[in-house]
């Protein structure tokens, strides 16, 4: 232990006096997914908000024949104006979001008491406009609801016999989870920072000591090599450790200090608590992160040749935190075995405030541990290969 002491130290000292490496690996890393997130809530929400309060513009086509949703639709702060002379060219590119057009024999089914059709011409894809859609589309099934009701009262016939189920919801949704696809990027940030933290440091020690020429002296000491690779896997610890919690206090200060009540109706917090837990939890994929780059970057012949593999090492270990933004997994305790996919799932129930179970925990932790002990041992057999000196693995 005294010798891998002195390859860490030896290490340590030398990334911390390469003072611009330093600062962009560790703290502009470490910056860039809460910068990124608060950025996004903020855009998202002011957007959402504003054309929540602002009057909806709802263009209408042949507005004569139906003289009565239209006094219903403007009664409700809706500003009816002359549709396009083509509403789906004119929405298709975007002039508008949405136009209404109804039809000459709107009049006709309307008197006979016939279900009288109305036309939204509408583009889903486009996100910009689906606070618009979802807001005109509610006022006309709360005037298709009410018009059915005044119907069945002409005709002597209680409006409540349609009821035949009472809904009575319960909703137990918290703030964290009406926003989850947002909070679920979150895991992406975080693995993704850990990762890109130790890239720098490995590569230097590895690739970038044998194009200095100064990996052959070191490895023809009287040390076992393994002593080598324990040190420079622990030397990228805590630069590692730094960014992760300077990833966390920046998640902390975006939801707790920013006004997000102001854009999103409710406010977000990530109490101390849960970032600590998060912090834990994501303690062994530090070690992990570091065991797969030694590898790789051992393999790699030069510095440039590191860089350009070790990025897509970072990538692909974080995307699951993504999809899970989209395609929500129940966390079983078999998906625990899968190493950063485990962890990210741990903290979109910690975001949840869902209750966790410790064998989920445990099985997390020992399965991303054992992985990191296999590449270890694989970085082992590298250095014990004498073409590590020279030409990398």
């Amino acid at each position: 232990m005294k010798q891998v002491w002195i390859i860490f130290q030896t290490e340590v000292l030398d990334n911390i006096r390469d003072t611009r490496s330093l600062i962009i690996g560790v703290f502009f890393s470490a910056l860039f997914g809460p910068i990124m997130m608060g950025g996004l809530l903020l855009m998202i929400g002011s957007s959402f908000r504003k054309d929540l309060e602002k009057p909806l513009t709802l263009p209408v086509q042949n507005p004569e024949y139906a003289p009565t949703l239209i006094r219903f639709l403007e009664s409700h702060d809706v500003i009816t104006v002359p549709a396009p002379a083509d509403p789906e060219t004119a929405v298709k590119v975007g002039d508008v979001d949405v136009v209404l057009v109804i039809p000459e024999k709107f009049s006709e089914e309307f008197s006979s008491s016939k279900p009288a059709t109305v036309q939204l011409v509408l583009d889903s894809s486009r996100q910009t406009s689906m606070v618009n859609i979802l807001r005109i589309q509610t006022l006309l099934d709360g005037y298709n609801a009410y018009l059915g009701k005044l119907r069945l009262v002409v005709r002597g016939i209680n409006p409540e016999v349609t009821d035949v189920i009472a809904i009575d919801k319960v909703d137990v949704a918290t703030p964290q989870t009406r926003v989850m696809m947002l909070l679920s990027m979150l895991p992406y940030f975080i693995i993704f920072g850990v990762f890109s933290s130790s890239s720098s440091i490995i590569i230097d020690s590895t690739a970038g000591e044998r194009e200095r020429k100064s990996l052959e002296p070191l490895l023809i000491n009287p040390v076992p090599r393994r002593v080598f690779v324990f040190g420079k896997i622990l030397s990228s610890f805590p630069f590692s450790i730094a960014n992760l919690a300077l990833t966390l206090i920046g998640f902390g200060l975006v939801f707790n200090v920013i006004p997000l009540e102001k854009y999103l109706g409710m406010q977000l917090g990530l109490n101390v608590t849960t970032l600590i837990w998060i912090f834990l939890i994501c303690l062994p994929v530090i070690y992990l992160a570091s065991a797969i780059q030694i590898v790789v970057a051992s393999f790699a012949r030069t510095p440039k040749e590191a860089g350009n593999y070790l990025p897509f090492i970072a990538l692909i270990p974080s995307l699951p935190g993504l999809a899970l933004a989209f395609f929500p997994v129940k966390s079983n305790l078999w998906l625990m075995l899968i190493p950063t996919f485990g962890q990210q799932l741990l903290i979109n129930q910690l975001l949840r405030l869902e209750p966790i179970s410790a064998w989920n925990i445990i099985t997390s932790v020992l399965a991303t541990l054992l992985v990191s002990v296999l590449f270890t041992w694989l970085g082992i057999l590298l250095y014990k290969r004498e073409q590590v000196m020279f030409r990398g693995g």
